[in-house]
């Protein structure tokens, strides 16, 4: 879960040459990729260039030279000039297409020509609907962890120093990014502009102590010196922004959480959702029916094979829950029992081809759990790695739920199968090694990126793994399912006024049988965070099971599996139509000419 910031380049996946955006994880490991996509590569630096200095510590984070001493542009105009650098990189980019003959350059090309429409459109409306009000410790914070990790070399980050004087105008040329969120928020006073809400305002007022100690502690940790002043700076300045906001930005924040349609709409569209919002819900409804269904049926299996005298799928995994994993325990349990047998199991099975080393997880800082209270995948940086690897990060609670912050969704071991297999292996954490060492083009890491072709893969992924997996595991992993339809019924219904929050947390947390903590995590995704994210693992899922199907009919016997999901792999970021047309066009034929 990431709060977009500047849509079309705030999960950027890209690089500043053809030759670095090729750069492999693993000279052993990595796949030569074919020469188009060199040529791809070249275009893709057109686009590249044109966005990437409005947000370069998305660059930076992901191993683009160039960016790491550079903070994100807000100053003056920064919409105006964002669309402006950006069509005049679609024209350039069209004139390519009007030469390009080779149909995978071509196809690429088409890719990064519809983000640029994509990117203007949305800093158009957002402009034209929204009140830009910055979470500057967030913002901050996250900028400054980006650079300072174990995945950076240390030449890198001793650039933090700098990124940081640039955070608080002790750069030349600089100023302080308090002040330009400050005047960037009072500069549109029109009353009819959609204001922050109440609860991302407070949230960020509350959560600022944690993010200026997590900033502390990372230049503490990687002995970055020198840095006295200007984190003396950054704490006064940020200070200064929360007493600012709370005195001037909070008593006009919003209360209610429905968005204009148009808004809404083009947030389903960014994060890759192409149905009606209202169609989605009734999918969703279904899909919910038949999930809480086959909870029910597997409930007494599981209550009878652990000795449990009640049967009802909630009072199952209630029970299920205790006792709870100690804190040093965690990382243990899922590193060493569950990473090995599911990583086992893939192979046993046939299921996806996954790389010869273990994959990675650790526990969330408090910091951390402040800015993205939910599990997540960290990605190693995908262009110049040098054998990084990316990280499953797994949080102890909810900072922003205030008394009823802890967890108790993720720290016992029933649940450790799914949740692996979605974040680590056969999920994101293969999904994004696959992009760094089979060589796919930036156009389909970078410019295809939404969270449908990504978390569709994730749940899917999951599902995968649902048959091999102990009973007790089998029933969490479809109380995830359960919870990713809620998501996509909650989520629209919540943003077009037909659910309140009070509603919505009573079916997350008596339906689906979540926390308080993890239920306020997900209301806050739906109204604050990421309006419109949540339904994209559900539908993503379902148009992979989909085309699933349409293969599997029609290669009959010769369907293979591990071939099948390989080849999505290979596809990187495709988005579903796209990804649909390389399977009907390319899998299937070369499967039926097999012997």
């Amino acid at each position: 879960m990431l709060k977009p910031l500047v849509l079309a380049v705030s999960l950027a996946l890209l690089a500043p040459t053809a030759a670095l955006a090729q750069a492999p994880a693993s000279a052993a490991q990595a796949k030569a990729p074919p020469a188009w996509v060199a040529r791809s590569n070249e275009y893709a630096q057109i686009l590249l260039q044109a966005q990437a200095p409005f947000a370069p510590e998305q660059m930076s984070f992901l191993g683009v030279p160039g960016y790491d001493d550079q903070v994100a542009d807000l100053g003056p105009d920064n919409g105006r000039r964002f669309r402006e650098a950006t069509a005049r990189a679609r024209a350039e980019l069209q004139a390519k297409l009007a030469t390009e003959r080779d149909p995978n350059v071509r196809q690429d090309l088409e890719i990064m020509i519809r983000a640029a429409d994509d990117a203007i459109e949305a800093s158009e409306v957002n402009e034209r609907l929204t009140r830009p009000w910055l979470d500057a410790g967030q913002t901050v914070f996250q900028g400054m962890q980006s650079l300072l990790s174990d995945q950076t070399q240390p030449e890198r980050r001793a650039l933090a120093l700098k990124r940081l004087q640039r955070y608080v105008g002790l750069a030349e040329g600089s100023t302080p990014i308090a002040t330009l969120a400050r005047q960037r928020y009072e500069e549109r006073r029109d009353p009819k502009l959609l204001q922050p809400t109440r609860i991302e305002v407070e949230q960020a007022l509350d959560n600022l102590p944690s993010y200026l100690k997590g900033i502390r502690g990372l230049f503490a940790k990687y002995g970055i010196e020198g840095a006295e002043p200007a984190l003396a700076a950054l704490e006064k300045q940020l200070t200064e922004y929360a007493a600012w906001s709370k005195a001037s930005v909070l008593p006009g924040a919003r209360t209610r959480y429905a968005l204009p349609p148009e808004l809404y709409a083009l947030q389903l569209k960014n994060f890759g959702i192409d149905i009606p919002p209202q169609q989605l819900i009734e999918r969703a409804r279904v899909g919910f029916m038949e999930t809480r269904a086959a909870m029910q049926q597997l409930a007494p299996l599981v209550a009878k094979e652990k000795g449990l005298k009640e049967t009802d799928y909630i009072a199952v995994i209630r029970a299920l829950k205790q006792p709870q994993l100690k804190n040093d325990q965690i990382e243990p349990h899922y590193r060493n029992v569950v990473m090995p047998e599911l990583e086992r199991l893939i192979a046993q099975h046939r299921v996806v081809t996954v790389p010869n080393r273990p994959m990675q997880m650790r526990l969330g800082t408090e910091a951390e759990s402040a800015a993205q209270p939910a599990p997540h995948f960290l990605p190693a940086p995908l262009v110049g790695n040098t054998g990084q690897q990316g990280t499953f990060v797994l949080p102890l609670g909810n900072p922003n739920a205030g008394a009823e912050s802890a967890y108790d969704d993720f720290n016992f071991p029933a649940v450790a199968w799914t949740l692996t297999a979605h974040e680590g292996r056969p999920g994101h954490e293969l999904q994004f090694t696959a992009m760094v060492e089979r060589g796919v083009s930036l156009a389909r890491t970078l410019f295809a990126f939404n969270s449908v072709n990504v978390e569709g893969w994730a749940l899917y992924a999951e599902a995968e793994m649902v048959p091999y997996e102990p009973l007790d595991g089998q029933l969490f992993a479809l109380q995830f399912r359960l919870m990713r339809a809620a998501r996509a019924m909650l989520d629209p219904m919540l943003n077009l006024g037909l659910i309140d929050r009070d509603a919505a947390f009573e079916v997350l947390t008596e339906d689906v049988g979540l926390s308080k903590a993890m239920a306020r995590q997900e209301i806050d995704r739906y109204t604050v965070n990421a309006p419109g994210q949540a339904g994209s693992y559900f539908y993503g899922y379902q148009r992979i099971l989909a085309l699933r199907m349409e293969a599997e009919i029609a290669l009959g016997d010769r369907f293979d599996r591990k071939a099948f999901n390989d080849f999505l792999l290979d596809q990187g970021l495709l988005p579903p139509d796209l990804l649909a047309k390389a399977v009907r066009e390319q899998f299937i034929p070369q499967q039926k000419a097999k012997k």
